[in-house]
């Protein structure tokens, strides 16, 4: 039995080992999604494939790793081999997110996994960049990977049916560098514990944030609560509702009722909607508590199989991970009386048959009950950083025209909700577009009293665009996004 000294000590020492993962990959990485915007995130599996730490970086990534580990949990095991996949249906997000999963061994025992989620700038597919727009299955998206060893063969081989296969193969070097390092960390771990003593501490953490867990929620008053709100699928909606149950110290999320699965690729795989709903019990309950397997215990999840939700296999999902994750937070927080954030990622491919470029934008936050909402941030399932433009206009065949604040696109209140930003870009070759956005016909909706913040909007050199669009951007084009503000909270003084 450890005591509480110990406690924080494995803490400690599973969670640097998360972050110097990520430093290797951000820093080994070749593209600048991953090296500038740091759309990546690393952690640490026990051998039992239970999630003991990661790092601070990408939700919609981190609540989805524990099924890619399930899907090759039960394969071969060797000391150096990885295994790769992207396949939503078989332990991923969408196929732009690769994960590559690595056994750690003291010895000749396994002690532990090290993975690593990378969001790569292309994976082939109808377009560069590989989010379309208007995608109605899984193949139109990209690569399809299923769970399989990851040589030096199967490196080429993948990385030759996606755009610049050279920038892949760079980045799937740093993933496999990162979960090098991993590795390294959990065998000195179980040298200092011993393998018997590093499970032991192992399962003390995820216990220990289980408890805490659980006290929140029992701090929480017992009741259902319920919302319901809408994705803008083309010139109609799609419907979502959460009922949310707190009983003593478990909750229980249940989304009957919302819309069944769709002919585009507003679909999730359960993967990204549990992630979504792991998210939101970290906001409500402490977010200081170490995210991990034992957190999540007190969660169940009612997702009725065919729904957008919970999508069959061979659907489209590249929009799901991204849009519909970030309704699926905004739709339990709400529940919780939470005001909304921009509730998008504002996603925008470009790219030819040179290069390959994507990017999620910030917008506002919504207010909460004691502070404005922080603006120009990445908001809910989303948590990269921006491209520098030195950087863009450095790689790209692209200038910034503008990027500033949208100011007084937060919405009224006691508190304001964050502003929105502002990107125009200007072509300077011949490039396709994807454009992935919500929140354009619906604003974020504040709470208390407070105003909903100022929907989103797209222009193409002047012109209003549809917020799921597909083109050719001409040299000379200019294609601008407006991004959404939260909302406010309380009744304005």
């Amino acid at each position: 039995m450890i005591d509480a000294i110990e406690l924080q000590l494995a803490t400690g020492a599973l969670r640097a080992a998360c972050e110097e993962m990520a430093g290797v990959l951000v820093r080994s990485a070749h593209s600048s999604n991953i090296k500038e915007r740091r759309d990546a995130s690393t952690a640490v599996f026990d051998a039992d494939g239970q999630m003991v730490m990661q790092a601070e970086a990408i939700p919609v990534h981190l609540g989805a790793m524990p099924a890619a580990v399930e899907a090759v949990i039960g394969a071969a095991r060797e000391p150096g081999v990885s295994w790769i996949l992207n396949d939503p249906f078989k332990g991923g997000t969408h196929l732009p997110d690769i994960t590559v999963v690595t056994p750690a061994f003291h010895g000749s025992r396994l002690v532990g996994f090290a993975v690593s989620r990378a969001h790569h700038a292309d994976v082939g597919g109808r377009l560069p960049g590989s989010m379309p727009a208007d995608s109605r299955s899984l193949r139109e998206e990209g690569v399809v990977i299923s769970p399989q060893v990851l040589d030096e063969d199967s490196l080429v081989r993948l990385t030759e049916s996606m755009r610049q296969p050279r920038e892949r193969r760079a980045d799937l070097r740093a993933q496999l560098a990162a979960n090098r390092v991993g590795c390294a960390r959990l065998s000195a771990l179980a040298g200092v514990l011993g393998t018997d003593g590093l499970r032991e501490a192992t399962n003390a953490v995820l216990d220990y944030c289980e408890r805490r867990t659980r006290a929140c929620l029992a701090e929480m008053p017992d009741g259902v609560r319920a919302a319901s709100d809408t994705l803008e699928a083309g010139p109609g909606d799609l419907r979502l509702a959460v009922r949310a149950e707190v009983k003593g110290d478990c909750m229980t999320l249940d989304f009957s009722g919302s819309a069944e699965q769709h002919e585009g690729n507003l679909n999730c795989p359960l993967a990204v909607t549990r992630s979504a709903c792991l998210f939101a019990l970290r906001v409500l309950t402490d977010p200081d508590i170490p995210p991990t397997a034992g957190a999540y215990r007190p969660l169940e999840l009612e997702v009725p199989k065919g729904c957008l939700l919970n999508a069959e296999p061979g659907a489209a999902v590249a929009a799901g991970n991204v849009e519909t994750s970030s309704r699926v937070a905004d739709l339990v927080l709400s529940a919780f009386g939470c005001a909304q954030g921009q509730g998008t990622m504002n996603n925008l491919s470009l790219g030819n048959d040179t290069f390959s470029y994507y990017e999620t934008l910030g917008g506002g936050q919504g207010a909460c009950a004691d502070a404005d909402g922080p603006s120009g941030v990445h908001v809910a399932m989303s948590n990269t950083l921006n491209t520098p433009v030195e950087a863009l206009e450095r790689e790209f065949p692209l200038r910034v025209v503008t990027y500033g604040m949208r100011r007084g696109s937060g919405g009224p209140g006691f508190h304001r909700g964050g502003d929105g930003v502002v990107r125009e870009l200007e072509a300077l070759a011949e490039m396709s577009y994807s454009l992935i956005a919500e929140r354009r016909r619906h604003a974020p909706a504040g709470a208390g009293g407070g105003e909903p913040g100022v929907p989103g909007r797209d222009l193409l050199d002047g012109e209003p665009l549809p917020g799921k669009s597909t083109g050719t951007l001409r040299p000379g084009q200019r294609i601008r996004i407006e991004t959404p503000g939260g909302g406010g909270f309380g009744r304005a003084r």
